[in-house]
């Protein structure tokens, strides 16, 4: 007996050996071998391809990238430096298993691998779904049937099509691959259409009808206008990505996080949001500047400051996006999302007023402030500096990501298209964009907020006045669209294939475009002249009003009104919007371009001054302090506009959401305190006690 555990050590060693050997083997005769390329120093277009000896064909391919097919031999648009995975399996049911790195060639792309973990870990929290963890739903996609399009179709087509003939009888079981109908366009072409899986066939087209028609008003706009045919199946089945994995549908706890936090100030505040919008417009007015009350700005320039800040790419870029995934429906829900958002940002404003320092003029202020000392308040001294350091943090690195480098990287990227000279010169951009934005921050608050007054009503006219103009132009899809977008909200197809997704997808967009909750308006806002904190909150609901209800409303619009909510989601957001645009007038995609550069500059220079109060709360108060702060900042412009930093954006992105954590804390623990105040105010209002401009004062 004393000699089997001599033995154990060889037998287990074996077994252990065997085992790996059937993870990475190839099982029978089949042998795997991967080729792999990366054709520039660009982050993200790794290749790898793969080559079979032995087994029995057809074989299929399951890629760790989701969107390569299953029967797609190469895998494009890979992280170098990433692991990455196949298995192969023949015909026979033989599997093959292998994991590769594709070499980096560039220090970027060495850079962004080892950030690319810090990514996931951050998005495994902050898009965490709590409810399907805890078995509340099935987040699993299903659908009944799968719809059979035109091939190869585009929303962009000008040809009409015809359904020629059947080639299967309605009702009929029907096996993917299997040719079922024959289409004609308008320019003369015949089209097979195949079976897009298994099932009973059902037409949702009669031979010799049209099928899709580009100046039929009702084919543009409604949602699958282009489909001819479906497969029934037997029982739901679950839908699947290019790789076979199966669709979730999610319910992010950031999106959570931040719609119930607008909702519990809605109702808390007993709707502030429609209570005091119209005393909010009389702020924003300068009914009641007092020329004597402390701070440096007025509330409009405080405002403006807050909305150059939020109404950025993600207005334009984001809802693109959104609105091709969720389809029209997610219109809805993302304007009922900035409706509630209006709440939020009310509490996180007054605050930032009411705790702000005035320091020989300088002015700091924001939700550090009112975490570290509100909260003190309330014997919660220690948590206090915990979540003011925390935000602080977030900030300084928001700021230089999210509010600097993805603001240049994209502007960089829209205006060359259109200015192809540009090509190739994204440091040069990077420091003229650089030297713009140092002529305004050198200045401080006061300067970015008399640009911000300028350039923040400029360019919501020139976007606006853009979004009519091509909505206008096709103003009878007008009926049509809203069906549209009510239909997708509620109908009960949405409610079978995914009506979650799409509730989550406007939700989301609102969530993440208006900052409500985030803390950043905050800041804006301590600079304001008054000596009422709570007239700040008000003056903070017309932001997700502009930025949310009007303009990403405005661009879903733009998209229904031209039929490119019917686009694919994998097309570039900024895409589908300048292709829109470009339907009604060629050159209209060049004032997009403008917009979107405006849109860009101010953005940063609004961060730059919520990073540099992050920043003087961390590293202390001084104007040397601010100066560092305002260097590194524009070197960040340079950097983002002439390099590629995905998962560094990413991340970065990501830290504006994280600030939401610390803050909305803070925000529900001194939800009483912005309760009375508003109490306390409402009757000084009403009393008439409140300072009025002599230009508002009746003769």
């Amino acid at each position: 007996m004393k000699y089997i555990k001599y033995l154990l050590v060889p037998i287990l060693f074996l077994f252990a050996f065997s085992n790996l050997n059937a993870q990475s083997d190839t099982g029978s005769n089949m042998e795997v071998i991967i080729e792999l390329s990366n054709p520039s120093k660009e982050i993200n277009d790794g290749i790898a391809t793969i080559k079979i000896e032995g087994g029995k064909a057809p074989y299929q391919y399951k890629w760790s990238n989701q969107s390569t097919s299953l029967e797609s031999k190469k895998s494009t648009k890979l992280i170098e430096g990433m692991q990455h995975s196949v298995v192969v399996t023949d015909a026979a049911g033989n599997t093959a298993s292998k994991t590769f790195t594709i070499p980096t060639e560039s220090i970027t792309e060495t850079f962004n691998s080892k950030v690319q973990p810090a990514v996931d870990f951050l998005g495994s929290i902050l898009f965490w779904d709590p409810f399907a963890n805890l078995g509340v739903y099935d987040p699993v996609v299903y659908t009944e049937s799968k719809q059979i399009p035109i091939p190869n179709w585009e929303a962009t087509t000008d040809n009409t099509y015809h359904l020629k003939k059947w080639k299967v009888a309605e009702g009929e079981l029907v096996k993917e691959g299997d040719e079922i109908a024959i289409l004609e366009t308008s320019n003369g072409d015949t089209i097979p259409v195949y079976a897009s899986g298994n099932g009973n066939l059902k037409y949702l087209v009669a031979e010799g009808n049209v099928i899709f028609n580009p100046n039929n008003t009702t084919d543009v706009i409604e949602q699958g206008a282009h489909m001819l045919a479906l497969v029934q199946y037997d029982e739901p089945q679950p839908l699947q990505h290019p790789n076979g994995d199966i669709k979730t549908n999610t319910i992010p706890f950031i999106v959570i996080w931040l719609i119930l936090g607008s909702i519990f100030f809605t109702f808390r505040l007993g709707f502030v949001n429609i209570r005091g919008f119209k005393h909010s417009i009389d702020l924003a007015r300068g009914k009641y500047d007092d020329p004597d009350a402390p701070g440096t700005i007025t509330h409009f320039q405080a405002m403006a400051t807050a909305v150059s800040a939020t109404v950025g790419l993600g207005n334009i870029a984001g809802v693109a996006v959104a609105i091709s995934l969720g389809g029209a429906g997610a219109t809805f829900w993302m304007f009922m999302a900035g409706f509630f958002a209006m709440s939020l940002k009310f509490a996180e404003c007054t605050l930032g007023v009411k705790y702000r320092i005035i320091e020989n003029g300088r002015i700091f202020g924001g939700p550090m402030n009112y975490l570290r000392y509100g909260l003190e308040k309330r014997n919660l001294k220690g948590l206090g500096k915990f979540l003011a350091a925390l935000f602080a943090v977030l900030g300084v690195v928001a700021s230089f990501g999210g509010g600097n480098m993805l603001q240049s990287n994209q502007a960089f990227k829209i205006v060359s298209e259109q200015l192809p000279f540009l090509e190739g010169y994204g440091f040069w951009f990077g420091v003229f964009f650089a030297v713009l934005v140092g002529v305004v921050i050198i200045g401080g608050i006061n300067s970015i907020a008399r640009v911000t007054g300028k350039v923040v009503p400029f360019m919501a006219i020139v976007y606006v006045l853009g979004c009519l103009i091509v909505i206008g132009t096709h103003i009878e899809n007008i009926g049509g669209a809203f069906s549209a977008i009510f239909n997708g909200a509620f109908s009960a197809d949405a409610l079978k294939g995914g009506f979650i997704g799409v509730l989550i997808i406007g939700l989301q967009r609102a969530a993440f475009s208006s900052e409500a909750g985030v803390g950043s308006a905050a800041i804006a806002h301590s600079a304001s002249k008054t000596n009422n904190p709570i007239a700040d909150g008000f003056t903070s609901l017309v932001e997700p009003f502009i930025d949310t209800m009007v303009v990403c409303t405005m661009t879903a619009l733009v998209l229904i009104f031209t039929g490119m909510h019917e686009v694919d989601g994998g097309l570039g957001g900024v895409e589908l919007t300048s292709d829109a645009f470009g339907s009604v007038i060629s050159w209209f995609p060049a004032v997009l371009a403008f917009a979107v550069f405006l849109f860009a500059f101010s953005t940063m220079v609004s961060w730059s001054y919520y990073g540099m109060r992050s920043w003087t709360y961390l590293f202390g108060r001084s104007k040397q302090s601010e100066l560092i702060y305002k260097v590194m900042f524009l070197l960040f412009v340079v950097l983002g506009a002439s390099a590629s930093l995905g998962a560094v954006l990413s991340f970065s992105d990501m830290m504006i959401l994280a600030m939401s954590f610390p803050n909305i804390i803070g925000l529900y623990i001194m939800s009483p305190e912005i309760h009375a105040d508003m109490v306390a105010y409402w009757e000084r209002l009403k009393k008439g006690e409140l300072y009025i401009s002599s230009k508002f004062k009746k003769a």
